[in-house]
């Protein structure tokens, strides 16, 4: 009850989500859920395996994604690749405004948080694990530079990012995994 009264413009699910889109939005409502009530500053949510063959036939792509990974520069390969990413990277935007719109302190929700959003797979018809596409949203309680776009010099390991996303944070770590030094663009 206490918590009804605390919050009661967030809804009660009506059950298990249909479809595919309603599944993440719903998982990502729980996550800012989570963050507005302070039941926990950290989150981690995992859309898709890489492997995943789901199709998406909502956009058109009755193909499964893994398979279509292995475009061999295939024009309509690629487009379909391009439908997927879009629809996903929509899903995000979703999450991301949610936090926009929510109030907290001076600012909103997403102005004292960090998103980092990803894949570990930079191209799937080489399966390389370079240039990946990572998105840093949100301002880190200030300590983030937003609307920037940065390329990491060839060789940067990803781990760099997230020891440098710790030291924003007042976490001390001289290391993480393969990490080779902090970057210096946050």
């Amino acid at each position: 009850e206490k918590f009804k009264e605390q919050y009661p413009e967030d809804a009660k699910p009506d059950g298990i989500p249909d479809g595919f889109q309603n599944h993440i939005r719903a998982m990502f409502d729980v996550m800012a859920l989570a963050f507005k009530t302070d039941s926990t500053r950290i989150a981690s949510f995992m859309l898709a395996s890489e492997g995943s063959n789901r199709s998406f036939s909502q956009l058109g792509v009755n193909s499964g994604h893994h398979a279509l990974s292995h475009h061999r520069s295939s024009a309509d390969k690629l487009t379909q690749i391009a439908k997927i990413d879009h629809f996903y990277t929509e899903q995000l935007a979703y999450f991301l405004h949610n936090l926009q719109h929510t109030k907290e302190g001076e600012g909103s929700m997403l102005d004292n948080t960090t998103i980092v959003y990803g894949s570990c797979i930079g191209d799937g018809n080489r399966h390389n694990h370079t240039d990946l596409p990572i998105v840093l949203a949100g301002g880190g309680a200030g300590k983030l530079t937003s609307n920037r776009h940065f390329k990491a010099p060839t060789g940067t390991p990803l781990t760099n990012l997230y020891l440098s996303l710790l030291d924003n944070m007042d976490v001390s770590a001289k290391r993480i995994g393969d990490s080779t030094g902090k970057l210096s663009v946050l």
